[in-house]
């Protein structure tokens, strides 16, 4: 899906690039990490999350063009109306021309904007064709994540406290457990929770999902660069709100057959007892 409409905007992120070069990526090459002095969005790597920059590009460019009007008629009745120049002010109420046109000229608007809007919601809502399905349930205050498609292992993803941080990783944004995912795949993302209202959001993916206690949500991505990304519970759940991150490793489509392979034997599965709690207890 393409906005036409949209490609004003191109240039406009273009020049917002060069005025700030780290939109591109962060200072130490990670993709999907906010940087100092950052303009815009974070780069995108997945269909969705561009075709949202688009979009978001094509209302930016409406909004400008709707102010610059409203202040030229401003200004147009300031000069063109003031006492000075109209000691006898005009007795005129009604003007039929003008009056049609403040009425079809914001629903033309609005139907510029709907357009693409609907194509959006439905391009973001689900896959056709999922090629994985990652369950994330959202809990005070973490992540756990289900791999149904393979070998059904869950764990838990929990922040890695400060004092723990190790040089190179991200303050409030490292998990002791990644979500791994192959790279061009289309991941079909199951989304609860366990207690509250939480949301799953991952800035560089286009994803933003409330996860409900008692319903599944569902939306997907598909990550067309290997590497690591970040985001937050993006809905406020309690005291500890601020302190469930979401770590994202994209990998190659090899490498997460390695590791789904090694995951199933580290984890629980979803049905029986951690692999762990197997060992201690044939050890007694």
């Amino acid at each position: 899906m393409t906005t036409a409409l949209a490609v004003p905007g191109l240039a406009l992120a273009a020049l917002i690039s060069s005025v700030a070069p780290g939109a591109a990526q962060a200072a130490d090459g990670t993709p999907g990490l906010p940087t100092p002095w950052h303009l815009g969005m974070q780069p995108t790597v997945s269909p969705v999350a561009r075709e949202m920059q688009h979009f978001h590009d094509l209302l930016l460019w409406i909004i400008i063009l709707i102010s610059v009007f409203v202040l030229a008629l401003l200004i147009y009745v300031m000069v063109r109306f003031r006492a000075s120049a109209n000691p006898v002010p005009s007795q005129t109420s009604h003007n039929t021309l003008i009056e049609v046109l403040w009425t079809v000229v914001p629903i033309l608007i609005l139907i510029v904007i709907a357009v693409p809007s609907f194509k959006l919601l439905y391009f973001a809502d689900k896959t056709a064709k999922p090629e994985l399905t990652v369950k994330a349930i959202g809990k005070q205050w973490y992540w756990s994540y289900e791999y149904p498609d393979n070998g059904n292992f869950t764990f838990d993803a929990t922040i890695v406290p400060e004092n723990e941080i190790k040089p190179g990783q991200q303050r409030l944004l490292e998990t002791d457990n990644v979500v791994v995912v192959p790279v061009d795949t289309n991941v079909r993302l199951l989304i609860t929770a366990a207690d509250v209202i939480h949301a799953w959001a991952m800035p560089a993916f286009g994803v933003k999902k409330d996860a409900v206690p008692g319903r599944i949500n569902e939306t997907w991505f598909r990550a067309e660069r290997e590497g690591v990304y970040y985001g937050q519970c993006s809905e406020i759940c309690g005291a500890y709100h601020g302190y469930m991150p979401i770590k994202v490793q994209v990998v190659s489509k090899e490498a997460f057959t390695k590791w789904a392979a090694e995951a199933k034997t580290k984890f629980a599965t979803v049905d029986g007892p951690s692999p762990r709690l197997a060992d201690a207890r044939a050890a007694q």
